[in-house]
């Protein structure tokens, strides 16, 4: 019977002192993969707490990375852009956090840190691209309705993972032209990357909060239950087949 632990940690990266959100099986016996989480542009709230306890469910130990630093999050739009805007403003802090979270999901004693992926959301999913795209020892990456664009054109074989993009088909916060320019830096990258346009969702697919958010703030929000489940079960699909 699983006995799902969880608690906050901290991590430094350079002058920043992050407060992750941890998860695992403490019933499970051995190291067992480790999946990082990074959060929406709220930071890390409620919502992907969640997910890292969805993953320990699954027998992963899951990490949600705080990119904010001292636990930020934000209650509306301004503050949200403020901070994200902040991180992608400044991408060598950002690319610091990001590989001290990893470091401190690998050191934690239920991971075989030889078994590692990242998944993200909206900046989130901007973010564990970046990790993809510099190489970072990941087995996969999946990004669920994140930004495209990017902060680091990767080399040839430089993408180590497989990557998978959760995408809504009716993203209005994404355009045709990052699409096309993601799909091709793949490509040029010669990586193994998989890309799921649903048919029909909006940016915020996966989070229940994401339609009454959009409707507060006048954002093409929307949550999506079919497709939150079609890209939960295309990421386990994924991490079947790398772990």
């Amino acid at each position: 019977m699983a006995d799902i632990r969880t608690e906050d940690v901290t991590y430094t990266a350079g002058d920043t002192t992050c407060r992750g959100h941890i998860a695992y099986d403490g019933a499970a016996g051995g190291p067992r993969p480790g999946v990082l989480v990074v959060h929406e542009w709220w930071g890390l709230d409620d919502y992907i707490r969640g997910r890292v306890r969805l993953l320990a469910e699954l027998g992963y130990t899951a990490l949600a990375a705080d990119m904010y630093g001292d636990g930020q999050t934000a209650g509306d739009p301004d503050g949200a852009g403020a901070l994200m805007n902040a991180v992608l403003g400044d991408m060598d802090a950002g690319t610091a956090r990001l590989e001290a979270a990893y470091e401190a999901l690998a050191g934690h004693s239920s991971v075989d840190a030889g078994r590692m992926a990242a998944i993200g959301y909206c900046f989130g999913g901007a973010m564990v691209l970046h990790g993809a795209r510099i190489g970072m020892d990941l087995k996969g990456v999946v990004s669920f309705h994140g930004a495209l664009g990017s902060f680091h054109k990767p080399a040839k074989g430089e993408v180590k993972a497989r990557v998978l993009v959760c995408h809504g088909a009716a993203d209005a916060l994404v355009s045709e032209e990052e699409i096309t320019g993601f799909k091709q830096e793949m490509a040029d990258a010669g990586a193994d990357c998989r890309f799921v346009a649903y048919e029909g969702a909006l940016h915020g697919f996966t989070n229940p909060e994401a339609t009454a958010n959009g409707e507060r703030y006048g954002l093409p929000l929307k949550y999506d239950e079919t497709v939150d489940k079609r890209s939960w079960d295309d990421m386990q699909a994924l991490f079947s087949e790398i772990f």
